[in-house]
């Protein structure tokens, strides 16, 4: 039962709440109302049965314990209060409610916001993350990521930001959060929270058909869809498998042609934009053999445009292919990037190649110190033990 709760918190949290926000006008009164109607179902479902319908009952218990508030405080909802009465679950089914998860991340990435509150937000309220896996993605103590949520929260109360998709001539100003909030959705459930990814590639789709004709649309959809095409294959009995070691037959092959397919689309539109750099080079992952020279400069190409440390670790991953671990390890010994745990396991890796040991044991040890996931924890102990036993000091 508890596995069945929290499956369905995961499928049914962003659509919960964005119709409740859609009805009340108030983030933080439909996310105290989404909570008591989950903590409801946490109750009750394994006392009196699960629903026949899940998602309505969650939405109408959910949007029922908001106007019992409202009624309680005396207070005038900014919509009809379910046309004056209230509503049971086999009064309504889910096509009752309009799917408003767009208007949700558009509203949440509104200007007035800064970039990080916009994407904190939607983690939050769209894919349902919580707030220490958000403050982990962005690199910040939870307690600074809860006052940023709850300040956004309030600043599009306060401000009276329209819960709406944007006309067309704002949308290019919303476009830039908007995908990274969607790639950071995708980052969380490429760790291993499928229902997540899923979410990603949907927005990503919905995405597509609402700007039909920008390509880092297309390319962040191409990107998502080829990474995700070797889902099945990343992991084997629970641990995690890099690409090299794959076993390709469990590769997506459908989904790497549909990946591909919107790339032409996004490079067809003229696309040279860092998430269509990404899905090229996801592309060329996806190849038999990898073309590492040409990744390297789609990495290259990708720096300049990004500045991004993390875009270079990337660069000396490839580099590392075609001119040997000591090129690549030059790179990542210049990159400032001591709290970010891919370094120091990229570190690792370069200098186990060059047979320096102790210092790739060492490394390693740093990057277990800063990895929380279970599966990565279990590949770096994995690579530790297959070092051996550390050489005694005197």
């Amino acid at each position: 039962m508890v596995a069945i709760l929290e499956q369905v918190f995961r499928e049914q949290w962003g659509r919960v709440l964005a119709a409740l926000i859609g009805f009340l006008g108030d983030f933080e009164l439909a996310e105290e109302a989404a909570q008591e109607a989950f903590a409801i179902a946490a109750e009750r479902w394994p006392r009196e049965g699960i629903p026949t319908n899940p998602p309505a009952w969650l939405m109408v218990t959910a949007r029922n314990r908001a106007v019992d508030r409202i009624r309680r405080d005396q207070a005038r909802a900014r919509a009809p209060l379910l046309d004056g009465h209230q509503h049971t679950e086999d009064q309504m089914d889910t096509t009752s409610f309009p799917d408003e998860r767009l208007e949700l991340i558009f509203t949440c990435c509104h200007p007035a916001l800064s970039l990080d509150a916009q994407v904190a937000l939607t983690l939050r309220t769209v894919g349902g993350l919580t707030t220490d896996q958000i403050a982990r993605a962005f690199l910040v103590p939870e307690p600074t990521m809860a006052q940023r949520l709850v300040r956004a929260k309030r600043k599009i109360k306060a401000a009276g930001i329209p819960f709406r998709v944007p006309p067309r001539h704002l949308l290019s100003e919303r476009l830039a959060a908007v995908l990274a909030v969607v790639y950071l959705i995708f980052n969380e459930g490429y760790g291993g929270r499928e229902e997540l990814a899923a979410e990603a590639i949907w927005l990503g789709r919905a995405l597509s058909e609402l700007l039909p004709d920008e390509p880092e649309v297309h390319g962040l959809l191409a990107m998502m869809l080829l990474h995700d095409s070797r889902r099945d294959a990343r992991f084997q009995d629970g641990e995690l498998v890099l690409l090299v070691d794959q076993d390709r037959s469990r590769w997506d092959t459908e989904q790497i042609v549909a990946g591909r397919s919107v790339l032409d689309r996004a490079l067809a539109l003229g696309g040279r934009g860092p998430y269509v750099l990404q899905a090229a080079a996801a592309s060329l992952h996806a190849e038999a053999h990898c073309d590492w020279e040409q990744i390297a400069a789609l990495y290259a190409e990708l720096g300049r445009l990004t500045r991004s440390p993390v875009v270079e670790l990337n660069r000396a991953i490839a580099v590392a292919e075609v001119e040997g671990p000591e090129a690549g390890l030059r790179i990542v010994d210049q990159l400032g990037l001591d709290d970010f745990r891919y370094l120091h396991s990229t570190r690792a890796d370069l200098l186990r190649r060059l047979g320096r040991t102790e210092e790739a044991r060492d490394a390693y040890r740093r990057a277990l110190a800063l990895t929380e996931n279970a599966a990565e924890r279990r590949f770096v102990e994995r690579r530790l033990t297959e070092l051996g036993p550390a050489a005694t000091r005197s």
